[in-house]
């Protein structure tokens, strides 16, 4: 699929931002997987992915697998063996080839790399060709150890709602991190996360979330998204007992900045208004401990 060769959405992000670079951002970054990311993809036991359904809404999920479950096919190719699973908010939207963003993590080590282009469903696996490649900074994201998978793991559930009920607010105000996908129809999709300490999301209301804004590397790849489409889609993950709240609707960008200065550390703060709710309990065998913030988070 062509792509322009410039990002309008980045670049009046930065320009309104006042830290615009000629050049700087997403267009950046090619194709290829440079020596090395390979090795750390076939590591990882888990990836973030980012699209948007046949009907516009825009979801992030989770894939999960054995070490060598995601690894490289040649420079511009990459498979997962792995695929939503029925209940997922992406379970078989890649029937076709459709645009992808993806985060492989690492929460041992607070290491990322971000991968977009496109996929295509391959019996049980995703057939990706990359179109961006690109290491991330460590920031805002938290330290986790994995701890021993879960077993005899019960068929995931599954509850639909439009609006956050009393106990999904605790989980996602207790949250430090979540993860984001944002699209351009003319730049592909996108996969990001957005950390902070617990209490960093605000809940304005059981429809209306808003987190702000931290100094970042500039790009502005999500926000330059969402300054072009609205829809994204955001997961919040129980860590400790693998279920997974995923949460779609319209983001806005909010400039206000008597609104940004009363919150530590914030340059601006993001507004989500909530369209639909998708929780699923027993999501992943994977289970996580807490070992250490990241030293970047502001204070709430």
């Amino acid at each position: 699929m062509a792509r322009t060769a410039n990002h309008p959405g980045e670049q009046a992000v930065q320009q309104r931002a006042r830290e615009g670079r000629a050049g700087w951002g997403s267009p950046m970054f090619g194709p290829e997987i440079p020596p090395g990311f390979d090795q750390f993809m076939q590591r990882q036991r888990m990836l973030v992915i980012g699209a948007v359904d046949d009907d516009g809404a825009a979801w992030s999920t989770v894939l999960t697998g054995a070490q060598g479950f995601v690894h490289a096919v040649d420079r511009t190719t990459m498979a997962v063996n792995a695929v939503p699973v029925t209940g997922d908010p992406l379970d078989g939207v890649f029937a076709r080839a459709r645009d992808i963003g993806i985060l492989v993590i690492e929460p041992q080590s607070s290491r990322r790399v971000r991968i977009n282009g496109v996929a295509k469903q391959d019996g049980d696996r995703l057939v990706v060709i990359t179109e961006q490649v690109l290491g991330n900074c460590p920031k805002y994201l938290q330290q986790r150890a994995l701890r021993p998978d879960a077993t005899d793991l019960p068929a995931p559930t599954t509850r639909h709602s439009t609006a956050l009920d009393e106990a999904q607010q605790r989980w996602i105000t207790e949250a430090d991190t979540f993860f984001i996908a944002s699209r351009s129809p003319d730049h592909g999709a996108d996969a990001s996360h957005r950390g902070g300490a617990p209490g960093f999301v605000e809940i304005v209301s059981p429809n209306r979330l808003a987190w702000p804004d931290y100094f970042g590397n500039s790009f502005y790849m999500t926000l330059g998204n969402l300054q072009l489409d609205p829809a994204c889609g955001l997961t919040f993950l129980d860590w400790e007992r693998g279920h997974a709240l995923h949460v779609t609707g319209k983001a806005r960008i909010d400039w206000d900045e008597d609104r940004a200065k009363a919150v530590q550390g914030a340059l601006r703060m993001v507004e989500f208004d909530i369209e639909r709710v998708l929780q699923v309990d027993d999501f992943s065998p994977l289970r996580w401990r807490f070992h250490a913030p990241s030293p970047f988070n502001p204070t709430t």
